[in-house]
């Protein structure tokens, strides 16, 4: 019996058993409205867009979630045949970008310096302690880090992140801006909580990696390239607006003047 389930569970996720059957390997991580893979019903954007394109190509996705720690491991050991998110830019110590293959930005994300909304525009010296994801790289941080000017707490969802903000434990909280607002009303007041942009902040694109299947990576580009009219109205649907006009809207929620945003 026992071996009848490990060779169900090694077929399960050899690759190509399936000739039109992909694994997409997502962080475990409630990242709504980005995605949420461990979701049973609404995963995301990101899914609603493969979705789509797997509606359109006849290519069917089943969706894992991972810590994001394991992920690039179980790419390159074939246990899941694609990664999101990725993207060029991020380093880890098992793949490179040179050996991937990246589609399109399905959607991009502003990641930055979450506060108390009363605490917005009070500059980077009063960030003495953020809050961060697990797994997640503190780049912006990493020289106060390095000369003991920001302590970072870690923490193992965004919850207990958000928590720790509003009870004043922490100073700040490296979270993306949709998300947060997305997370933060399930808990707390309406607009509890604010990107403040004078602090740390960037827009990332989040693209689907592989090391395998470029033939499926040009489709889904050739799909995004073709269909951008779809593409916006999904990210509409979630609540995700363009960088630009973001930060539009809170430069004058903040009373903030251009040449006082982080760069």
């Amino acid at each position: 019996m026992m071996r009848c389930i490990g060779l169900f569970i090694g077929c399960l996720f050899s690759l190509n058993i399936y000739a039109d059957k992909y694994v997409i390997g997502a962080q475990n991580l409630a990242y709504f409205p980005h995605y949420d893979f461990a979701s049973s019903t609404d995963k995301g954007v990101a899914w609603s867009i493969l979705e789509a394109f797997s509606e359109a190509s006849g290519h069917e996705f089943v969706y894992l979630s991972l810590p994001i720690r394991r992920l690039q491991l179980e790419l390159v050991k074939g246990n899941v045949d694609f990664v999101y998110p990725d993207n060029r830019g991020w380093y880890n110590s098992i793949t490179t970008s040179n050996d991937k293959y990246f589609s399109l930005p399905l959607t991009s994300a502003v990641t930055g310096t979450i506060v108390k909304r009363q605490n917005a525009g009070k500059g980077i010296e009063k960030i003495k302690n953020l809050a961060m994801p697990l797994g997640f790289t503190p780049v912006n941080w990493q020289e106060r880090i390095d000369t003991q000017r920001t302590q970072i707490t870690w923490v193992t969802d965004i919850q207990q992140g958000l928590a720790l903000l509003y009870q004043a434990r922490v100073d700040g909280l490296d979270l993306e801006y949709f998300v947060s607002q997305r997370s933060a009303p399930l808990s707390y007041e309406q607009d509890a909580f604010t990107l403040d942009l004078t602090l740390p902040h960037n827009e990332i694109p989040f693209s689907l990696s592989t090391l395998y299947h470029q033939d499926i990576i040009s489709e889904l580009n050739k799909f995004i390239s073709s269909n951008p009219e779809l593409i916006d109205s999904i990210k509409t649907k979630y609540g995700i607006t363009p960088f630009e006009q973001l930060s539009q809207k809170l430069l004058i929620e903040q009373g903030l003047k251009i040449e006082e945003v982080w760069k």
